[in-house]
């Protein structure tokens, strides 16, 4: 069997006398999509914000494989070096977007760091030396090659405040990709999306797996984005994993079903619930 991208051992997460995230493990694979789901409060930006460096956890082992076979253990790393090193990029719930930069601006800050060390840290880049102009030509063809899958290439030049929020929500799916992850983490990417843009953000999410073959994790409450793209499952409430598993498996498991609901229940599934969950016709 091959080795998990990401192994997730006993993550426990406290602040005071709350248990944010308790004793979670979980693997995520190379080239699939694995979601995060529960109901609110049951821990999934916690989860994120530990695997990607905002907190640092006191309990539980973070492990992330790269392809050439180092480990990097992201419970010991800060923030920034997670998203140098270990390759993993990250998205908001909310927009964090420069809004009164260009477009294509904002794609080519995301490779600022490349940029900088073609640079010689400014030297190179003040006289043109042909490194950094080589770097800076691959960097806008890289940004041009992303503007294009999400359909924004015509858009390059218009501020980014002005593109309309679902544009947005693409635009920084493809500023994560700039940074060549090979851990892509998307908090919520479909949050506000109507079903038409919700339709084209699972087909960017699937070019992104089979095309460039990285592993993507995803915390979604849209569960048309979860039960059509996702390989692998994990569903947590109250800081506890409750299920792991495929699409089918979970959508079918009775402790998730309990924890949508809050209660257990004998009927059949309120329509509204069955086609959150995805079960049934």
């Amino acid at each position: 069997m091959s080795v998990p991208l990401l192994t997730v051992q006993h993550l426990t997460m406290r602040f005071g006398g709350l248990i944010a995230v308790d004793d979670v493990s979980f693997a995520a694979s190379d080239r699939q999509i694995t979601a995060i789901i529960g109901p609110n409060g049951a821990g999934k930006t916690t989860v994120f914000n530990c695997i990607t460096g905002f907190y640092r956890p006191r309990v539980g082992r973070l492990a992330l494989r790269a392809a050439d076979g180092r480990e990097f253990l992201l419970e010991r790393m800060d923030g920034f070096r997670i998203a140098q090193q270990a390759r993993v990029a990250r998205t908001f719930q909310n927009t964090r977007l420069f809004p009164r930069m260009s477009v294509l601006e904002n794609l080519m800050v995301a490779q600022h760091n490349r940029l900088m060390q073609a640079s010689g840290y400014t030297l190179a880049g003040l006289f043109g030396v042909s490194v950094y102009r080589r770097a800076r030509v691959e960097a806008v063809e890289r940004a041009r090659y992303w503007l294009e899958r999400v359909q924004l290439l015509e858009r390059a030049n218009d501020e980014a405040k002005n593109l309309p929020y679902g544009a947005q929500r693409r635009l920084e799916v493809a500023r994560a990709m700039c940074t060549e992850p090979v851990l892509l983490c998307l908090d919520e990417p479909a949050a506000g999306l109507n079903a038409r843009e919700s339709s084209e953000l699972n087909e960017l999410l699937l070019f992104i797996r089979d095309a460039h073959k990285i592993g993507v994790l995803l915390i979604e409450h849209d569960m048309s984005v979860v039960m059509k793209i996702s390989d692998h499952i994990v569903v947590l409430d109250h800081g506890r994993r409750i299920a792991d598993g495929s699409p089918a498996a979970v959508r079918n498991d009775p402790d998730v079903i309990r924890a949508y609901l809050g209660e257990e229940q004998d009927d059949e599934l309120p329509g509204e619930v069955a086609r959150d969950l995805g079960v049934g016709g």
